[in-house]
């Protein structure tokens, strides 16, 4: 078990997920940097929705973005966001849902590219994961094109294993890796 009272099953090493929140306390400290979770009753709801669909339009293919569904994917009861702001400016998001008492899935990571590289993608990742561990879930899955190196790799950093490869997941020409990490509830 790590300091954040995560215990992965099935895994060879432990997820390094501990420290995490100190680090963002630090940099809150300055001003600079914040991680929030999205609230349904936020008089910045709408603001804070727009600037994300306009990052999901820039990020991700037409066919894959859910800027058309976005306010609609979040006000489904199961499902948060979590993102970072940074002087002001939305830097990354992460987005999850909670389809049973048992899963949870990430279904959207994305970080601003003049972000990226720099551990925005892991913050939001251990705190959606922190988020959803909350809850009590058993597993967290998520897909990735196999062709995300990075992606890939920073999921396996934190403990997620390849499940299966999923044929034509994006497009006919595209697949994924679903990946998935269990946690044992004791």
């Amino acid at each position: 078990m790590d300091d954040m009272g995560i215990i992965p099953k099935k895994t060879r090493k432990k997820p390094n997920l501990g420290g995490w929140l100190v680090q963002i306390v630090k940099r809150m400290g300055d001003g600079s940097m914040e991680l929030m979770e999205l609230d349904r009753k936020s008089s910045r709801w709408s603001k804070v929705v727009d600037e994300i669909v306009k990052l999901e339009k820039k990020i991700f293919p037409k066919h894959e973005s859910l800027a058309r569904s976005f306010d609609d994917e979040l006000k489904k009861k199961n499902s948060g966001l979590l993102y970072l702001q940074i002087d002001g400016e939305i830097a990354g998001y992460v987005m999850y849902t909670s389809p049973s008492s048992l899963c949870s899935v990430i279904t959207k990571l994305a970080v601003k590219e003049k972000y990226r590289r720099q551990g925005h993608g892991e913050t939001l990742m251990k705190a959606a994961i922190e988020k959803c561990r909350s809850k009590r879930i058993n597993r967290i899955s998520l897909h990735v094109d196999p062709l995300r190196s990075s992606a890939v790799n920073l999921y396996k950093k934190l403990g997620f294993q390849i499940d299966t490869l999923v044929r034509a997941y994006y497009s006919s020409d595209r697949d994924a890796y679903r990946m998935f990490i269990d946690f044992d509830n004791e």
